[in-house]
């Protein structure tokens, strides 16, 4: 190899330069194409987000139709927050019933779950029973009303006998 003069020394660091230049320059096209479709996106999804975004008076109308619940407790525990809460519903609705009896605990659908069952029974008017059919769903422990039975009286046809037996999940 010969020896290279000041002129192509020169040369080749000139096109050195260029060549990094040119390979800073490819990988910065890409590296600012990379982010200018990140920004799109993320406007994209802050408008979504936007649109999602109610006032606090829609979101309390929706919250008032979504039935409340809580995780179930062990048996115990679950038994007498479900009998606690439907008492007072049932007081709330003016029917005078019979004390709450457990059914039975059985599996449920749900892995990890057990169903407890509840039965109550009492005499009132037509129109309580359906109060306390409406407002069911305000207690929070309560999975299902599994059964309702409706019998009325021959005597008096304003006022009926019921069974009601609702459900909830125990661990």
């Amino acid at each position: 190899m010969k020896k290279l003069n000041q002129k192509e020394i020169r040369a080749l660091k000139i096109g050195a330069v260029f060549v990094a230049a040119i390979v800073v320059f490819v990988f910065a096209a890409d590296w600012l194409d990379y982010w200018a479709r990140a920004r799109e996106s993320l406007t994209e999804i802050e408008d979504k987000l936007e649109l999602i975004d109610v006032d606090k008076a829609k979101r309390a109308g929706l919250m008032s139709i979504v039935p409340v619940f809580e995780m179930p407790e062990k048996q115990e525990e679950q038994k007498s927050l479900l009998r606690d809460k439907l008492t007072e519903q049932l007081k709330r609705a003016g029917i005078n019933s019979q004390p709450l009896k457990v059914m039975s605990i059985g599996k449920s659908r749900q892995i990890g779950y057990k169903l407890l069952r509840l039965k109550c029974s009492g005499k009132c008017r037509f129109t309580q029973v359906i109060d306390l059919l409406a407002n069911l769903k305000e207690n929070p422990y309560l999975v299902g009303v599994e059964e309702l039975r409706i019998r009325c009286d021959a005597k008096n046809p304003r006022e009926v006998e019921f069974d009601l037996t609702v459900s909830t999940f125990v661990k």
